[in-house]
Order: structure tokens, then sequence, then C-alpha cells
């Protein structure tokens, strides 16, 4: 059977490809998932991953089927390089830096959206989160401030309307994984990390990295000698480290959130953890549909660009 669409929304990530068909009405017509992230396929397999996605997809006219991707297809390492646009940015021209890869033989007409750079200050980079951005910006017009999106590397953006003024990117996703697994805290964390202990071990870690965020590299060690002196068990012992992390990312960031509320795009579990640390430093997070923002972010850089 064929589905016949307007055009692909799609978001290339690190580990999976995500495709929508949009409908001329703007609706989604159909979602479909593959495990073909940007990480797992050479440069030369991406046309082919792409092609298998969208198989039995025919265009709605013209004979061309556009897609519009965002994410880590236009990464130095992925698809085609799709150059960074410099904050502070209006994010309504991403697709004025898209790059459009050539597909020979194909309806398929892709164009990869930029990421975002930030030179001024402190260098940065982010791929796939401007595209959240502008989504958010078109769900919440009017809204400036503070947003988080957590992950395994956290950005913190100041939002203007559609305009990124500034961001950071916190490691906090990846320094857990990489403490839990290559660390002394390792021995510390072996057998059940999700018992009953861990929501009690994860409040009081988030409560020291919020008191003092500036004693990280000390506090970390604590991990290890609460389970040799204290008996914690290892599900307590990861949600500490993982309070202790996510308290310290809040702390060091609570002086630019004031009392808005700060939107949070990313995994409903994540988000949730966020949400509880920013309520236990006085603030407000507001969890938002990830999906739900990159597909009006793909919408929005579509029609900025018709």
């Amino acid at each position: 059977m064929t589905d016949i669409i307007d055009w692909v929304a799609v978001d290339w990530g690190t580990s999976n490809l995500r495709a929508w068909g949009i409908a001329a009405d703007g609706s989604v017509a159909f979602e479909r998932t593959s495990p073909k992230g940007m990480g797992k396929l050479a440069r030369e397999e991406f046309p082919a991953a792409l092609s298998e996605l969208l198989e039995g997809v025919a265009p709605a006219r013209n004979g061309q089927l556009d897609v519009l991707i965002c994410g880590m297809a236009g990464a130095r390492q992925g698809w085609m390089e799709a150059p960074y646009l410099e904050a502070p940015t209006d994010l309504r021209g991403l697709s004025e830096g898209a790059v459009r890869p050539l597909m020979p033989d194909s309806p398929i007409a892709p164009a990869i959206l930029p990421g975002v750079c930030q030179k001024a200050g402190a260098d940065n980079v982010m791929r796939g989160e401007e595209t959240q951005l502008l989504g958010l910006a078109a769900l919440t017009p009017g809204f400036s401030g503070m947003v988080c999106m957590p992950g395994t590397h956290s950005k913190w953006a100041q939002l203007s309307g559609s305009r990124i003024e500034r961001f950071s990117t916190a490691m906090t996703g990846e320094l857990f994984e990489v403490l839990r697994t290559h660390s002394v805290l390792r021995h510390s964390l072996v057998g059940d990390l999700d018992g009953p202990s861990r929501a009690e071990g994860f409040d009081l870690g988030a409560a020291a990295g919020l008191e003092r965020p500036e004693q990280l590299l000390g506090t970390l060690f604590q991990v290890r000698a609460s389970s040799l002196l204290s008996g914690r068990q290892p599900d307590w012992c990861a949600g500490y480290l993982s309070g202790l992390l996510i308290g310290t990312e809040i702390g060091s960031n609570r002086h630019l959130i004031g009392s808005q509320t700060v939107p949070l795009i990313g995994s409903p579990a994540l988000c949730a953890l966020y949400a509880r640390v920013l309520d236990m430093a006085g603030a407000k997070g507001e969890p938002r549909d990830a999906t739900q923002v990159v597909l009006a972010g793909l919408k929005a850089a579509r029609s900025f660009a018709a």
C-alpha cells in the first residue's frame, strides 16, 4: 500500500531515526522508526537508510518527495555537514542554512537543517535541540526565558521568542555512565540499581548538589564511602550519584532561572527528575512532549522557508 503525503519530517539522532508523513492539512499521516541512527552508518549508507524507511511513500504532487531533516545527519561525521548558525540567532532562519544531499534516481529530495554554535563567551554547539527550541517558540508564542533539554548532553538555552540568545551544555548523562562503568564508584554500583532506596539516595544527592555545586569533585567520592562505611546498597548509590549530578547542574544554573517556569524537553522519566530537583531549588519545571515539540519545529522551519 502506498502512503501519499505532502512531505516528510525526520529527526535523525545518533542512535535512532524517526520520520513522520505530513499530510496537506498538516496532520501526521504516519510515523516510522528505524534503529539506523547516525552513529551506526557510514556516510554512503545514509541514502539507503532513508529510502528503506520511506519505502512505499509517494509524494502528493510534482513527483518529488520533500524530506526535511534535523539532528545528527548534518554533523561532520554524518551524511552531509550543515554548517552551524552562530548564536545569537533567530531560529526562523534555520531553513536558509539547510544543505541538500543528492539522491539520484530517487524521488526523495532531502534537506538537512543546520545546528547552532556559540563562539562569544564560551564555545558550544547543538544539533537537533535548535529545532526543538523553534518548536517550543511556535507552540508557546511570546515565551522568553531559560529552557532545559535534559539528556546525555543536557542543554540550557536562553530563548526570546524564536531567538536563541545563548546556551550551555552539561555532560550530565554521559558523566553518570562514565563514573558508573569506569571509575572507582563502579564497585558501589553493582547489582539492582532501581531498588526501593534509589529515591532516597536521589533526594540526598540532589540536595547536596544544589547546596554546594562547586564541591562536586569532592562530593562524588561519598558514593563509594557511603557504601563502605554506612552499608548503602547499589540502588541508593545510583540514586545519590544521579541526584548529585542533576542537582549540581541545576544549582550551577539557578541564578539564570529566576522565578519563571522552565520548559523541560526530553524523555518523560528524565524530565520528571529534573522537575523534582527544580522544585527542591524553589523553581518549577514543566515537562513538554518532545515529539510534539520537534514536529512543531520541523513544521515551523518548513513554513519559514516557503
